[in-house]
């Protein structure tokens, strides 16, 4: 609880720091004559810092309340028509005859916060690709992409709270995933993939 609370403070005090220092620049700017630009650079940075902060409490806020799955079946072709709206991503494979079984919500969630890594990551839409398996012990989510990997380092810490090697990054997408895996029963693995990129799978009991 301690690391937490600390988390939290650092967080709020690099966000609300400078805005109140931008703040005041904005106050003194508005009174010269000529200094538009400056003052509209002052207000994007307040922006970008609100941004930050609204994007830090809100996610620590769906990982500090994740609710327990609700399971139900899923089947496959309409998790893939819920998710084409929202990230861009190429879908590989032939998609299992058998249904899913899983909290769509969640896992949704937590392909959205992959996708969206990937992305960051330098990863194109064709180069981040899903890939769905089943068997008859479970059903496996990977999704592999093609930006930059992680050293050993970092892959060890990934998952982890609040770990993030991102300058403006929060470190809970990943950790995120790993609680609504784990909640599911199920595990979840990170590895480098030869030539560069990350393959993550996401594998959950029936």
């Amino acid at each position: 609880m301690e690391k937490v609370i600390r988390l939290i403070s650092h967080e709020l005090n690099n966000s609300l720091a400078p805005i109140s220092s931008m703040a005041h620049s904005g106050k003194m700017l508005i009174q010269q004559p000529g200094k538009a630009e400056a003052l509209e650079k002052v207000f994007d940075i307040i922006a970008e810092r609100c941004q930050h902060l609204t994007e830090f409490t809100q996610g620590y806020a769906r990982f500090a309340k994740l609710p327990a799955p609700s399971c139900e079946t899923v089947q496959w072709q309409q998790l893939i028509d819920r998710l084409a709206p929202l990230h861009q991503f190429t879908l590989r494979g032939e998609l299992p005859s058998r249904p899913g079984h899983f909290d769509p919500v969640q896992v949704e969630q937590a392909l959205l916060n992959l996708f969206k890594n990937a992305a960051e990551a330098g990863s194109d839409a064709e180069h981040t690709e899903l890939r769905i398996s089943a068997d008859a012990r479970g059903q496996e989510l990977m999704v592999r992409d093609r930006g930059c990997g992680m050293s050993e380092k970092v892959l060890q810490q990934a998952l982890l709270p609040f770990y993030s090697t991102k300058p403006q990054g929060v470190g809970l997408g990943l950790a995120l995933c790993r609680e609504i895996v784990d909640a599911h029963g199920g595990h979840i693995q990170l590895h480098n993939r030869p030539g560069g990129g990350l393959q993550i799978s996401l594998w959950l009991p029936w």
